[in-house]
């Protein structure tokens, strides 16, 4: 890291076995142009204090690892600049409880990613059947990728559920982007599992607790625009309760 100029850095500090809260500690690190937040913490970590703990892989804002909350605000650190700053101020991402310093335990969100069961359903027992070779590619337009495209490019980051005033709130809320994925998979062509997936969005920690305040948008590093897919998601929630009262076909 050239040491062209130096930048304070207020940094959140936990450590559960020896702090009762949250605390802030002061860093001045040199920086450059190209000079990331996470390369920051990590001149920290290296130079100054090794007993800093953050979580971070692949430094290319795909794996979602190193959010953070950046002056107040969910961002990624690998793709943060402290060019673009006077002083920063970081800490562990809203929202989530403190595991240290600034690593959110974010369990739960992961949780809830699983819960909207994130794959394809195929009801045909032949086509879940391992043991037989594949005859038949299921062979999607264009036209039908653009419906999920956008919404498949969720990295797991967790910013928007760290953005979420609902989710803050009440944490048994489904979230941005468990609600997303749930959708992507809902049109998809391929997939089959509506049935399973729709009491989901109905229910009252799905689609409808949302208060569409869109602060997830903002801040999604992939602009997947979790708050459209919700959205989407309650005509879709809406559609499916006509459905379910109106009379079936031949019923009096």
């Amino acid at each position: 890291m050239a040491n062209n100029k130096s930048m304070s850095l207020s940094v959140q500090r936990y450590r559960p076995e020896l702090d009762a809260e949250p605390w802030w500690q002061e860093f001045s690190v040199p920086y450059n142009e190209d000079t990331s937040v996470l390369e920051a913490l990590q001149f920290i970590k290296d130079e100054l204090d090794s007993s800093l703990s953050f979580r971070w892989s692949c430094r290319m804002a795909i794996c979602g690892s190193c959010g953070f909350m950046v002056n107040d605000v969910p961002r990624l650190g690998c793709k943060t600049f402290l060019r673009d700053y006077s002083s920063l101020r970081i800490a562990a991402l809203d929202n989530f409880p403190i595991e240290r310093d600034l690593v959110a335990d974010i369990a739960s969100f992961v949780g809830k990613l699983e819960e909207v069961k994130p794959y394809l359903f195929r009801h045909d027992p032949k086509e879940m059947d391992t043991s037989v070779p594949v005859e038949e590619e299921y062979l999607q337009t264009p036209q039908q990728v653009s419906l999920y495209k956008q919404f498949s490019q969720c990295i797991n980051c967790g910013l928007c559920y760290a953005a979420c005033p609902q989710f803050g709130r009440n944490p048994e809320f489904l979230g941005p982007a468990a609600l997303t994925l749930a959708y992507r998979y809902l049109r998809d062509s391929r997939d089959q599992g509506e049935e399973e997936r729709m009491p989901m969005l109905n229910s009252e920690q799905g689609v409808w607790s949302c208060t569409f305040v869109g602060y997830c948008s903002e801040v999604c590093p992939k602009h997947v625009d979790p708050a459209a897919a919700i959205n989407q998601g309650k005509a879709m929630s809406a559609l499916d309760y006509v459905k379910q009262v109106l009379p079936k076909g031949g019923d009096q």
